[in-house]
């Protein structure tokens, strides 16, 4: 997309610009697409980002560029995202880390968002842990790697790797709810989960949001987006291009095609535009490669071209 001039999409029409390769950019304004969404009494831009790509190969140790690493954190604050995603098991605890040394002291308006659940074992695998000390024990490596004595909001993750489990979440979650009784966290939300969890999770405290796997290809969180909407919660999909099959692929192609844009752009697009309370969290380890993808966001998908990527494989 070097030295294109992304004019497609009206938020960008509004911050027109060249996106040339290593060339200094003016930031755009902080009216980012899909504008924002108020998790609890925090109000997040529904465009986010995603930290876990800032680690080494396997989501373990550091980036091969640290400096790049540090520039995309910096260069997200300054478009205007208010919204960052992270674990304590990303590295483990490298994203918090480069958080921590690129933004602290973070802006009033900055949330960070992390998960408890899961940790990492010496093969790069990723083992629940789910016990009661173990979730205290994720918690305050969080509040001591990020600097924060308050972490704005905590999702409990479910299940292994991107597979949910069925099965009673209120042991862990109850430890959870435990902390923010305490003012450790000011949040709760939960990730990895089933309709049932979610349902089980709100009979013990509220939550503000879901993290699933969610995008064209996968779908079977419909239902759920819509009543969590409903019940003015965020959902947040993960893996926005991932596990299509070569038709779904193709249409999204023809799309991108048709409105001189990305893949990761439609793919983007159409998230927003699929519920109020979808929130984004696209990764990247590239600064210019945000900055696409935040114009790129911005896209307006016309009926025909939502039919045409929502249409069955």
């Amino acid at each position: 997309m070097d030295g294109v001039v992304l004019a497609y999409a009206p938020w960008a029409q509004a911050h027109p610009r060249v996106l040339t390769k290593g060339a200094p950019l003016s930031k755009p304004s902080p009216s980012l697409p899909g504008g924002t969404w108020s998790l609890g009494d925090m109000t997040v831009t529904r465009f986010g980002y995603g930290a876990m790509q800032l680690t080494g190969p396997g989501v373990l140790g550091p980036p091969a560029d640290r400096d790049g690493a540090l520039a995309v954190l910096r260069e997200a604050v300054d478009l205007g995202i208010t919204n960052i995603d992270t674990a304590g098991a990303y590295g483990p605890l490298v994203t918090n880390e480069l958080i921590r040394e690129a933004l602290h002291p973070y802006p009033e308006s900055l949330h960070v968002i992390t998960k408890a659940g899961a940790t990492r074992d010496e093969h790069g695998g990723w083992p629940v842990a789910r016990q009661p000390d173990q979730l205290r024990e994720q918690i305050e490596s969080d509040r001591k790697s990020l600097g924060l004595d308050t972490l704005d909001l905590v999702q409990l993750r479910l299940g292994a790797g991107m597979d949910r489990e069925a099965g009673s979440l209120a042991e862990p979650f109850e430890t959870l709810v435990e902390l923010q009784q305490q003012g450790v966290i000011r949040h709760l939300g939960l990730s990895n989960v089933t309709p049932e969890q979610v349902t089980e999770a709100q009979s013990i405290a509220p939550i503000v949001s879901v993290q699933n796997l969610y995008n064209l290809a996968h779908r079977d969180d419909d239902e759920l987006i819509d009543r969590l909407a409903a019940e003015n919660i965020a959902y947040v999909p993960y893996s926005p291009l991932g596990g299509f099959s070569p038709l779904q692929s193709a249409a999204l192609s023809a799309v991108a095609a048709r409105r001189g844009s990305t893949r990761m752009s439609v793919a983007l697009a159409w998230l927003l535009q699929r519920s109020p309370n979808i929130l984004l969290i696209p990764g990247t380890s590239s600064a210019a490669h945000l900055r696409e993808n935040v114009i790129g966001a911005g896209i307006t998908l016309g009926a025909a071209d939502v039919a045409e990527l929502e249409a069955p494989s």
